[in-house]
């Protein structure tokens, strides 16, 4: 009979027990969701990053001329009036080179 009260309430502890770390809010769903959490965060700060990078880009293309110049120089092979531009040839090592 002893042995019966002792059995009852280990069941019940060993079940609130095991709610408490494999239930829906247990412990290992709370390490998860931190785990998420963090990865989430990380990404939102990658995204912040590149969202200032973009930012800065635009107020550049509004204000600066000289960067408006060099996008303009670099895309779109642009000149100024009385600039002469001179091509070489390619070597024939580097055309083989950039055919591969």
């Amino acid at each position: 009979m002893q042995r019966k009260m002792y059995i009852i309430p280990i069941i019940g502890i060993s079940f609130i027990l095991f709610f408490t770390i494999f239930g829906e809010r247990g412990l290992l769903r709370i390490y998860h969701l931190n785990r998420e959490k963090q990865d989430v965060q990380s990404r939102l700060d990658l995204l912040k990053g590149e969202n200032q990078k973009l930012v800065r880009e635009v107020d550049a293309l509004k204000n600066d001329r000289r960067y408006l110049e060099s996008i303009a120089r670099r895309d779109f092979g642009m000149v100024r009036k009385n600039e002469i531009i001179y091509q070489f040839p390619i070597e024939p090592k580097k055309a083989e080179q950039e055919k591969k």
